[in-house]
């Protein structure tokens, strides 16, 4: 099974490595674990308003080296273009990185691991699991 991070869950193995999704993520294997751009550039973006902006861009350095990146092609677009018609349709419109994830995830077949299900359990057909919570 392929794993694609949000940018919470990122966020949450960076800060403690010891925690839930930290634990999650070390019982698995790597190689089958991605990162996506737009997460990579939720992830600079964070990093670039800290006030420890060499460490932080270090850590993420380290961090990325681990994992494949996928990035935000045709396949993702056209998802893309579905989950925005069929959500604003059903007047449950999500953010716009959070669309962009979310298609990158269906279009490379991953289940996609955040804190943030409430938002992304909208999006049908997308598998989604919570590393945050207690397996």
């Amino acid at each position: 099974m392929r794993y694609l991070l949000d940018t919470n869950s990122c966020v949450a193995f960076l800060r403690d490595r010891n925690s839930t999704v930290g634990r999650r993520l070390t019982s698995v294997r790597y190689s089958d674990v991605v990162l996506c751009a737009v997460v990579k550039a939720e992830l600079y973006y964070g990093a670039r308003r800290s006030s420890q902006l060499s460490s932080n861009l270090a850590q993420l350095q380290e961090f990325f080296a681990h994992f494949a990146s996928l990035p935000f092609d045709d396949r993702a677009a056209e998802e893309y273009g579905h989950i925005r018609a069929e959500l604003a349709q059903r007047g449950l419109p999500i953010g716009p990185n959070d669309l962009m994830i979310a298609a990158i995830a269906l279009a490379s077949d991953a289940t996609l691991v955040t804190h943030n299900t409430g938002e992304f359990s909208r999006v049908q057909d997308l598998r989604l699991e919570d590393w945050e919570q207690p397996a």
